[in-house]
């Protein structure tokens, strides 16, 4: 603990800026370290708080850049086969990238259905519950019948271990490692040869989802419920533009009455 100070958080923050890591993430890993510490500080180890006049990374869900239907069309096939399972099951399904990578055969519970049960855990690189979810709690998702192709055809082609699709490229017995895709993800970026909006990241393929979902009218109770969000609040904080139009037409409903 007597090696933190304000350099080392920041640099803990530049490190996650240029990983790639989405802001969501980075408030969130922020949000964490600082409870340590000021604990720490209360407690006696530091003399001086360590996160004084640092500041902290700013998740604006106004900031939330989601890509376009072509664009995506664009994207899902700009990598490996592993990238374009794991960009239709986001995009299509609402996975977090960590429920992406545990994706299981065995777990199409129905022709239009995936049960997410599990996540690769970025740290211990192991399957683990879902994020707000006790072990042994799974969410069902609609899976489009493409999603449902890729995951059929990925299971054709590469096969599966234990049904599990992807799993490391070097050693079958481990888990699909996370920076697979990120590092992916930066070249695509880095190659300037397709069409990426301006401060998307992978967590754009998600937020595609929730943007289809609500511009094709399904409640956003539901969306709340397939993406896994603890409250439906995160997913009206997040997603509350995607709805322009709902106050004024509700308003030229109440009004309905209120003129008659």
């Amino acid at each position: 603990m007597n090696t933190f100070d304000h350099k080392v958080v920041e640099g803990f923050i530049r490190s996650m800026e240029r990983n790639g890591v989405g802001l969501a993430a980075q408030a969130n890993a922020f949000d964490k370290l600082k409870a340590i510490l000021l604990d720490a500080n209360r407690l006696g180890p530091f003399d001086d708080n360590p996160v004084a006049g640092i500041k902290p990374p700013q998740y604006d869900p106004r900031r939330v850049v989601i890509p376009s239907p072509a664009q995506l069309h664009q994207i899902r096939t700009a990598g490996d086969d592993s990238f374009l399972l794991v960009a239709d099951l986001m995009s299509g399904c609402g996975m977090r990238n960590g429920e992406a990578f545990a994706v299981n055969l065995n777990n199409i519970v129905a022709d239009d259905v995936y049960r997410i049960t599990e996540q690769v855990n970025r740290t211990t690189c192991q399957y683990e519950r879902l994020k707000h979810r006790k072990p042994g709690e799974y969410r069902d998702v609609p899976l489009p019948a493409r999603v449902r192709q890729t995951i059929e055809w990925y299971a054709g082609k590469h096969g599966t271990v234990d049904g599990y699709l992807l799993r490391h490229p070097s050693d079958p017995s481990r888990t699909f490692p996370h920076y697979h895709i990120a590092n992916q993800w930066q070249r695509i970026k880095k190659a300037g040869e397709i069409d990426i909006p301006d401060g998307m990241v992978v967590y754009g393929l998600r937020h595609f989802f929730a943007s289809n979902c609500l511009t094709h009218n399904i409640p956003i109770t539901d969306v709340a419920e397939w993406m896994g969000h603890k409250t439906i609040e995160i997913t009206f904080k997040i997603y509350r533009h995607l709805m322009p139009g709902s106050i004024s037409k509700a308003a030229k409903i109440l009004n309905l009455d209120l003129a008659a």
